[in-house]
Formats: C-alpha cells, sequence, structure tokens
C-alpha cells in the first residue's frame, strides 16, 4: 500500500465490483424475465390473433349464436366470402365477447368447425394476453430493472389495450 493512499480505498475496491456483479446480475434476470413474460403474452394471443389479422383466403361471415353450454357456443354460419360454404354449426369459444341470440362476423378456423370473432372487437380480444402480458412486465420492469418511465409505458399500454377490448366487447 503506497502511504498517501487512505487505508479504506483499498478496502472498497472488491465491495464496488461485487456490487457491480451483483447489479449485473439483477439487470440481466429480470431482464430475462420481463422478455419472457411479454413473449407469453404474444405467444397466447397469436392462436387467435392470427385467424382475424390474416384472414386472405380464409372463411369469413356471420355466425348467430343459438346455443351455448360447456363452454363454447354455436350457431348456423352464413358465409361473406366467395368459396365458403354455409355450414349449419360452427363453434365460438364461450366467453364475455359472445351472448346467445345474437349476431357476430367470424372468421372460421380451417380444418374444423370452429371460429373466432373479426373485426375491431375479434382483433383486439384476440390481444387480450398481450394486455395482461404487459401489466405484469411493467412491475417486473418497475421493480427489478428499477426503469419506471418504461414501466409506465408498458404499463399505460397494456391498460389502454385491455380498456380498448372491454369497450369493444
Amino acid at each position: 500500500m503506497i502511504p498517501a493512499m487512505p487505508a479504506s480505498s483499498a478496502a472498497a475496491c472488491p465491495r464496488r465490483a461485487s456490487y457491480a456483479v451483483l447489479r449485473f446480475g439483477r439487470i440481466a434476470v429480470m431482464g430475462t424475465v420481463a422478455a419472457l413474460i411479454l413473449i407469453a403474452g404474444v405467444w397466447a394471443s397469436w392462436g387467435t390473433a392470427q385467424h382475424v389479422l390474416l384472414t386472405k383466403g380464409r372463411e369469413q361471415g356471420t355466425v348467430e349464436v343459438t346455443r351455448c353450454g360447456g363452454g363454447v357456443c354455436s350457431g348456423p354460419y352464413a358465409p361473406v366470402t366467395a368459396g365458403s360454404q354455409p355450414r349449419e354449426r360452427v363453434v365460438l369459444e364461450d366467453s364475455v365477447a359472445v351472448a346467445q341470440g345474437r349476431t357476430y362476423a367470424v372468421v372460421v378456423k380451417p380444418g374444423g368447425d370452429g371460429a373466432v370473432r373479426s373485426g375491431p372487437a375479434g382483433v383486439l380480444y384476440a390481444w387480450v394476453p398481450l394486455g395482461g402480458a404487459l401489466l405484469l412486465a411493467s412491475v417486473v420492469v418497475a421493480g427489478g430493472l428499477r426503469r419506471t418511465r418504461a414501466a409506465w409505458v408498458l404499463g399505460g399500454a397494456g391498460f389502454a389495450l385491455l380498456t380498448a377490448a372491454f369497450l369493444a366487447v
């Protein structure tokens, strides 16, 4: 040790290094968790959203819901696009977005009798899982990464998406 150096500065170097390693580890882990939450939200939404967003070549029409039960609603399908055939029964997932006795614009899933709502309400409803993931990721970004502005942006986007879906449905 150099006589002109204070004794405390030599002991502080290992503490600063360990603090930097722990800080980097926290940022890496929380960043990974936030990214995984967002990826899971997109993945969960894409199963329905792909049918609503990529409608070219898909059967589009309307369904009048006549029966609901067992977690699904069904009714007769009236085609709107050329090449689509009328069907006696297509199945919609029973949710807040579907009510018995109403008519909805739908896109038929390929290879079956399943359908999903189309139009603005269907698009927003398909992305609801992403809205929840945005809200959850905002908490991780604020608490784990300590990036409050980014957290407010994520949370605001999630809140806006969920509110728009609620109002559209």
